[in-house]
Formats: C-alpha cells, sequence, structure tokens
C-alpha cells in the first residue's frame, strides 16, 4: 500500500511539475536575448531595456509598458487588430502624434550634407565624435525619444553588418521607453545594378543587384517581379527594414516625366499585374501569409503621378500639376486598384499608399478643390477609403507641410495650400483621411493641428480620428512581428545579404530587361575576341536635383576590363570588327529654365526627347493648369516657340562620327534608357541597337556575344517625333505614333526583337 502510495505520490509530483513547467526557452544572444515559445512565436528583447518576460498558460511574453500584467496588446496569440486596437487606447495624443511621423532621410553613418543639414553625435560631426558606425546620433535619440517618433527612412548605410547593429541599438533604445512600441524602418529602392560590377558563380556583394522596375517590366513577365519581391524582402528584413517605400506604380503616360524610369510602363495590364506581384513577393512570409519575413509595401503614387502637364514633376511647383487630357484618371487608377489592392494571397493588399505631390487638376468632383493629392479630402476619402475600401496607411510624400520659396528650388512642396501654416497643412491632411507625414521629425505641429480639430470638433472626434490612424500605422508593427522580436543577428544578416543565390537571380533578371531593337542583317551576335573600338563619351557638367554639381569629364562608356574578356578591344576604328558605342538617351531637361524668367519669359520651355534643337512649334498657346501664390505673374505655363537642346547631344555625334569612322563595319549602339526617345536623329547610324534599364555591362557583353538572346519588349512607345510627343495626351497610354526604323520596325509597345527577328509570344499575345 505505501509503495503504491509513494509511486502515486510520484506520479502526481511529477505531472504537476509537467503541467506547471514553462513551455519556452531562452537564449543567451551577444547584445539580446531570445525566448523560443514552444509551437508559438519567438521573442527579442535587450537586457538594458529593462523589460521583463511575463508568463502565461506557461507561455512567455513581453511587458513592454512594465506593469507585470499581460495586456492585450503584448499578447502575440491575438490578431494584429485585436492588439493594435488595444493599443491605440493606451496611447497619450502625444504618442501617437509621434507614430503619425515619418523621418527625414536617415544615412548609417549619419554624413551629413549641405541639403539634409549638419549630423553630430555628442554634439560633434561624426568624424571628430568617435562615435561607431552603428551608434544613434543625436537627432535621431531626439526624434526617437523627444517626439515619439517610430517610423525611420534609411538611405545609405556603411555595410549589413553596421546596419543590423543599429538596428539593434535603436530598438533596444525604444523598447525601453512608454509603451515598447518598436521601430519601423523603412527604405527606398535599394537594389539598383551597378554597372562595373562583375558576376561570377560566387559573386556576393553589399546587396543583390537588379535592373531598374521599368527593366523588371520589360521582361513582361509578373512572376520575375515576384521572384524580386522575394529576395529583395529577405534581405530587407536582414538589414532591419520592415516597409518598402515601393513599388512606384505610376501609369507612365507623359513619355517626358523625369520619374518615368521608376515606373512599370505605360500600360494599365502591364502595370497592374507587375504591381500585385511585386507587392505579393514583398509581403508574403515563408507560407504566404504575414510574419516576421514580411516587408510592407507603400505603392505610390496615389491616384498616379504619371500625367504631369508637358512632363515638369511635382517635385517643384513648375511641376505642381498633373492633366488631364484625355479625362482618363480610371487608367491611372487600374495598378492600385486592379493590381496593389487585389492580392491572390492572404496578406489582400499594399500595407500603405502614399499619395504624389502634384495638384490632380479638376479631378475633386465632390468639393471642386485643387490642392496637392495628399490634402484633397475627395481623393483620400472619397475615392480610396470609401469607393475603393482601403483602409491601410495612407503617407504623404516627403516633406510637403514645409514652406516653399519659389517654384524653382527643392524645398517643400505644400502645392494648392502654400498660404496656409504648417500647423494648419498638418490638420487639413488629417482631415483629408491621411495617417502619416513623411519627412517630419517633429511632433509639435501635430499636436497643433489635433488642438485645432478639438476646437472645430470636440476633444472626443479628434481622440477618436488620432486612434483610427494609429490602429492602422500599428497593424504594420504587429503584422510584421516586430513587438515579438525586432532584433537582427549580425552574423545572419551578413550570410544573407548579397549572397551567391541572389546575385545570381539578380543578374538573370538583367539579362532578361535588354530590349533588342534593331539587328540589320544579323549584326548580332559577334564572335567572341573580335576587335572591338570603344569611343570614349563626352559628359558635359550638371546640376542635379540637389544642386549638386558635376564637372565636365571625358570617358568610356563601359568597364573596358569586362570588355576586353569578350572581345580584342583596339583604339584606331581602322583595325576594328566593329564598333560599340554607349551612350544614354537625350536629357533634353526639366521643363523650367530661370534664364528665361530672367528675360522676361514666363520660365517655362520644352522638355524633349530628341538630342538636336527642338523647337516647340506645335506646344499648347495656354496650359491646362496654372497658378501658384509662388509666381504670381504667370497665368500661362506655355512654352509655344521656345528651344532646346539636349544637354547631352554629343551622344548623337558619337553614333554618326563612329558610323563614319567605321564605313561598312557594324556599328552596335546600347542606350541606357531612363524614358522614351526619339531615335531617327542615331538610328539609321546603327548596325543594332540595345536599350537597357540599368544592368551590368557584362549582362550586355553576354548578349551581344551570344551567350545569352535577347528576349525583352518595350514596355512603353518610342515616339516617332517631337511633334507626336506634342499631341499625345499626357493622361493617355499608348496614344504616340511609334518610331518605324529603316527595317520597318516600328517602336511600339510590346516590340522587341531576338535572333530569329521580330518576338511574337505569348507575352506578346497578352498585353499587345
Amino acid at each position: 500500500m505505501l509503495k503504491h502510495c509513494l509511486n502515486y505520490g510520484i506520479l502526481l509530483s511529477t505531472v504537476l511539475f509537467i503541467s506547471c513547467s514553462p513551455k519556452y526557452t531562452e537564449e543567451v544572444k551577444e547584445d539580446f536575448n531570445l525566448v523560443h515559445n514552444e509551437n508559438g512565436k519567438t521573442l527579442g528583447y535587450s537586457p538594458d531595456s529593462e523589460i521583463s518576460i511575463l508568463t502565461a498558460d506557461r507561455l512567455a511574453f513581453k511587458d513592454l509598458n512594465k506593469n507585470g500584467t499581460l495586456d492585450p496588446y503584448e499578447d502575440w496569440r491575438l490578431t494584429p487588430e485585436e492588439r493594435a486596437t488595444d493599443l491605440a487606447s493606451k496611447m497619450s495624443v502625444e504618442q501617437i502624434a509621434g507614430l503619425m511621423l515619418y523621418s527625414a532621410h536617415q544615412s548609417i553613418p549619419g554624413g551629413g550634407n549641405s541639403f539634409f543639414g549638419p549630423v553630430t553625435y555628442n554634439g560633434k560631426p561624426y568624424v571628430e565624435s568617435g562615435a561607431k558606425p552603428s551608434d544613434l546620433s543625436d537627432a535621431q535619440k531626439k526624434f526617437l525619444e523627444e517626439d515619439n517618433l517610430r517610423h525611420v527612412l534609411i538611405t545609405s548605410v556603411e555595410s549589413p553588418a553596421i546596419s543590423a547593429q543599429w538596428n539593434n541599438n535603436a530598438q533596444a533604445m525604444v523598447e525601453g521607453i512608454g509603451l515598447g512600441i518598436p521601430i519601423n524602418t523603412s527604405s527606398d529602392p535599394r537594389h539598383g545594378s551597378d554597372s562595373y560590377a562583375e558576376f561570377n558563380a560566387g559573386a556576393g556583394g553589399q546587396i543583390s543587384m537588379w535592373p531598374s522596375t521599368l527593366g523588371l517590366a520589360a521582361s513582361f513577365d509578373p512572376s520575375l517581379m515576384q521572384q524580386f519581391g522575394e529576395i529583395a524582402s529577405k534581405e530587407y528584413r536582414a538589414l532591419g527594414i520592415a516597409t518598402a517605400l515601393s513599388p512606384q506604380i505610376d501609369l507612365a503616360t507623359e513619355p517626358r516625366w523625369s520619374r518615368f524610369d521608376g515606373t512599370m510602363g505605360e500600360d494599365p495590364k502591364l502595370a497592374a499585374d507587375m504591381a500585385k506581384s511585386y507587392v505579393e513577393g514583398f509581403q508574403a512570409s515563408e507560407d504566404g501569409d504575414w510574419g516576421n519575413q514580411s516587408v510592407n509595401a507603400m505603392v505610390k503614387h496615389w491616384p498616379g503621378g504619371g500625367p504631369e502637364e508637358g512632363g515638369r514633376d511635382g517635385h517643384f511647383g513648375y511641376g505642381a500639376y498633373a492633366v488631364y487630357p484625355g479625362k482618363n484618371l480610371e487608367d491611372h487608377l487600374k495598378p492600385f486598384t486592379e493590381g496593389a489592392f487585389d492580392l491572390d494571397g492572404p496578406t489582400k493588399m499594399a500595407a500603405a499608399v502614399m499619395p504624389y505631390y502634384t495638384i490632380s487638376y479638376n479631378q475633386d468632383t465632390e468639393n471642386d478643390e485643387n490642392v496637392g493629392n495628399a490634402y484633397n479630402k475627395y481623393l483620400i476619402t472619397d475615392l480610396l477609403r470609401g469607393k475603393y475600401g482601403y483602409d491601410g496607411v495612407v503617407c504623404t510624400d516627403w516633406g510637403i507641410t514645409r514652406d516653399a520659396p519659389n517654384v524653382y528650388e527643392f524645398r517643400g512642396k505644400p502645392w494648392g495650400v502654400e498660404n496656409l501654416s504648417v500647423a494648419e497643412r498638418h490638420y487639413k491632411i488629417i482631415e483629408a483621411g491621411c495617417d502619416q507625414f513623411g519627412g517630419n521629425n517633429e511632433m509639435g505641429p501635430v499636436i497643433e493641428a489635433y488642438n485645432m480639430g478639438v476646437e472645430e470638433h470636440g476633444e472626443e472626434y479628434m481622440r477618436a480620428r488620432f486612434e483610427t490612424s494609429a490602429v492602422r500605422l500599428l497593424k504594420n508593427i504587429f503584422r510584421t512581428g516586430l513587438f515579438e522580436n525586432p532584433y537582427l543577428d549580425v552574423a545572419e544578416t551578413e550570410k544573407i545579404v548579397g549572397n551567391s543565390e541572389f546575385m545570381e537571380a539578380g543578374y538573370n533578371a538583367q539579362l532578361k530587361s535588354v530590349v533588342m531593337l534593331k539587328n540589320k542583317a544579323k549584326t548580332l551576335p559577334l564572335e567572341a575576341k573580335k576587335k572591338v573600338y570603344v569611343p570614349q563619351r563626352y559628359v558635359a557638367p550638371a546640376v542635379n536635383w540637389f544642386g549638386v554639381a558635376t564637372p565636365e569629364r571625358t570617358e568610356h562608356p563601359f568597364n573596358m576590363e569586362v570588355v576586353n574578356k569578350y572581345f580584342e578591344i583596339v583604339d584606331n576604328p581602322d583595325n576594328a570588327d566593329f564598333a560599340l558605342v554607349g551612350i544614354e538617351n537625350p536629357n533634353g531637361g526639366v521643363g523650367y529654365d530661370i534664364a528665361d524668367k530672367e528675360k522676361g519669359g514666363n520660365g517655362y520651355v520644352p522638355i524633349s526627347l530628341q538630342y538636336g534643337t527642338y523647337t516647340a512649334a506645335n506646344a499648347r498657346e495656354v496650359s491646362l493648369a496654372a497658378g501658384s501664390p509662388l509666381e504670381e505673374d504667370v497665368s500661362n505655363r506655355s512654352y509655344k516657340g521656345k528651344t532646346t537642346t539636349a544637354s547631352n547631344i554629343s551622344d548623337m555625334a558619337l553614333v554618326t562620327d563612329t558610323k563614319r569612322k567605321m564605313g561598312d563595319k557594324p556599328v552596335v549602339v546600347i542606350v541606357r534608357i531612363a524614358k522614351p526617345m526619339v531615335f531617327a536623329e542615331i538610328e539609321p547610324a546603327a548596325d543594332a541597337i540595345l536599350v537597357q534599364m540599368g544592368v551590368q555591362d557584362q549582362a550586355l557583353m553576354d548578349i551581344i556575344s551570344g551567350k545569352v538572346e535577347p528576349s525583352a519588349l518595350l514596355p512603353f512607345q518610342m515616339p516617332n517625333d517631337m511633334m507626336t510627343v506634342e499631341d499625345q495626351f499626357e493622361d493617355v497610354p499608348r496614344d504616340m505614333e511609334p518610331y518605324t526604323d529603316s527595317d520597318g520596325n516600328a517602336y511600339d509597345f510590346a516590340f522587341g526583337l531576338d535572333w530569329k527577328g521580330v518576338i511574337d509570344d505569348t507575352r506578346v499575345e497578352e498585353y499587345k
């Protein structure tokens, strides 16, 4: 009997021990701890943040607000919606105001420049401070602690390892503050190709290299776009980035627009399919749903930034207006409504949307208001949220609440509301239905806007309005797993970012993005080790958007070491078997010239898509849109009769001069394309033409040497001349007369050549 009782006692204590023992284990890492829940979430926390681990149902949870109680927002078993709603209700107005901020551009480490201002560490410039590159700057500490900011935009990073360590330092800091809300770090696109870099089977780098989104669109293969998203999201998360300020899905219906090359082309169906695939690739975690490998996609720019009048860009007051002469807003919405908002997977729709700077002229059918898109209640609340049911985050483009001194400097962009105060602009944006202010580090104006709302609507209304935005913003942080574990294993980051497998995928995508437009008498492919003459290219002095000047120079357009691995380079065209000419599409200006204004003009000039001098004899007599308090003397932005010449007219001369030197021997021209161009000036002098949208030189050599067959198609039209450019409508796709070359081929949408001739496959059938 005693034996039985003893055995029972042992059995009972064993059962009690098992039933009470924790269902998690803890692992100590270098600067953070990991808590592994059995069949549950893995938690990461910093011992320095002084938070504790709570146990409920034998599982572990982070006590982020340090109250000793498991709050709903700390319970990873609940839905993101439930957790976000609970947390929003606990936040002060100041904490929500900080959540509504999105930082100005941050480099790691912060170096500072004339545009973004000085960056200090402990009161000193970085180089004098003794700070580590992964340390937080003074400004970062201030906006995280004093302004409650939790959305940070990073630009350049010294290395993946430093980015990961900065992430850990920043997350540890905010974990110990207030409610323990983690940082949601974001990035603009960062996967461009270094043309001079070489690829081999074991190649690795800082990050995998891909063609631009316009180049990916030229593949006409949405699955390739999705593969990019899947790989890029893994690299982003390894860098600590949980939100992509991309993709840019503006429909590129205006060929002169300077942001044309960031788009997915001018066709609504192709752009919608590509947008859907990009967002699916970024947002879906391992099982296709949200998870700790997901990256929120912020699609831009609602309701489409493509139809800029005359091609002028909305970063500047001279480009403030998007116009719709074809009454065709509908096509511009399709990449959003039929693409990014209509995903096949369980993430359902893009997590965030960014309106563009522009005033979508006369598109507000409810209030007849012509203000920047983020200020427009009809476009945000009635159309985006009402008609299309979008309930994700709406974040303004960067700097729209700041003052602008004139229409031509790169400063603030408060188009249509120039006469409002900074706080009044914040309030108008909130009332329009937006949730977040891009590029704003300071909480003060948001609090002022809140108080304006209290005065107009009462405290209850404004508190509810703020909580609505807070829930949307918090859901994107919960869904990506940042509340559970925002920390990175630095060694693992170094293995993931730019690994050889990802580099190979990017390189293969580059090969699929190059379009062959001409191949007279089957000039290409060329046999290896033929003798090649590569003329040097003159680059004119220039000043970029930020006012940074670059001097004139003469340079080889390709990495000659790469060229030399495929062909024998000769300096004398008489000794060459063929010539290889590298140029860029015409740089026809931005559409505004201060000198014209100083001479008594209105400042507006043509943007040309040809190299040679162009006079806009057929331009509109009266612009469709005009008016700004920053130029009260200008009521017509027409440039009719004015003349401009591309700053790189020497590129045209390089092609024609090389043909003259080569005589009957073939001239192969490779054009780096950022927008459409008039090929009439150079096509007759070229025997073969390839266009590329951001690839390594090695990829170009692989194609012209025959190692790889070209397969890409034009995702936009190449115009016959500037007259057809002036006659087309800014808002209508595929409405130009395309250029027809000496072989009789029209450089139209979905045109491209392979070794056999004009490509006519299922892609052409589906999209053309």
